[in-house]
């Protein structure tokens, strides 16, 4: 079996039934998110698209990927998603299809992003939503960061990794 070493290897359906390849976004600081509607930490949407705004120019994206498994506080569709982000916080970084970030039916992208970036006391599993998993401009996870820690708690270090 060969080693993932990077997210480039993974595709994922945007939230128009698009296959996206993450080899799209090569050469850029992602920072990928696992999102909810109906959560109490909902408004970090607002954070997140400040540091999309303020630094996508500079090559940097945020990839957000709604996800029913916490609570079920993404009960909507897609379409219903999308139109909660552009009403409610005026997102413009890239959302994708709905998916599961734990258990059998996880999507591949997150088996790779917690085997390779645990979280507290190196459990794989993602703890609820809004975790946020920082990547260099190679594709390769740098580093996890808790729901508790907000996108302004993050930004100098997406600004060092873009300054690499």
């Amino acid at each position: 079996m060969v080693e993932i070493k990077n997210i480039f290897n993974f595709a994922c359906k945007d939230v128009n039934d698009e296959e996206i390849n993450l080899s799209d976004y090569s050469g850029k600081v992602l920072l990928i998110v696992n999102t909810a509607s109906k959560c109490g930490f909902t408004p970090q949407y607002k954070g997140l698209q400040e540091l999309y705004k303020k630094y996508s120019i500079q090559g940097f994206e945020i990839l957000g990927f709604p996800c029913n498994q916490f609570g079920g506080q993404e009960p909507g569709t897609d379409q219903e998603i999308v139109e909660f982000c552009n009403i409610n916080y005026d997102v413009t970084f890239p959302l994708f299809s709905k998916i599961e970030v734990n258990g059998p039916s996880a999507h591949p992208l997150f088996k790779f992003l917690t085997s390779d970036k645990p979280g507290l006391l190196g459990t794989k599993a993602i703890k609820w939503n809004f975790t946020k998993f920082l990547i260099n401009r190679k594709g390769e996870p740098v580093k996890r960061f808790s729901s508790k820690t907000t996108p302004e708690e993050i930004s100098s270090e997406i600004l060092g990794l873009l300054e690499k």
